[in-house]
């Protein structure tokens, strides 16, 4: 099973999307792991929503799309923040 997934930084008051197949802990932990790259060196970021897709071309498209929309009121609103 993949999953798309949305994370915030408080530090940096952002978002990020992504999608696994992997443990969802797990892969936010290396997301707040010191490496390169756009989550890199922060350290605080947290769950704050994901969606379970049966393969991985699902859950990618469904990244695809939230990223397409550029917009930070509409993650929030999907997001019910």
């Amino acid at each position: 099973m993949s999953k798309f997934y949305i994370l915030y930084s408080i530090k940096q008051d952002k978002f990020y999307t992504g999608h696994t197949s992997d443990d969802i802990n797990e892969r936010i932990r290396r997301h707040n792991t010191n490496h390169k790259g756009f989550t890199g060196g922060v350290g605080d970021w947290k769950l704050v929503y994901q969606e379970y897709y049966q393969d991985k071309s699902h859950a990618l498209a469904r990244e695809r799309e939230v990223k397409s929309w550029k917009s930070r009121k509409l993650i929030e609103k999907m997001i019910g923040k």
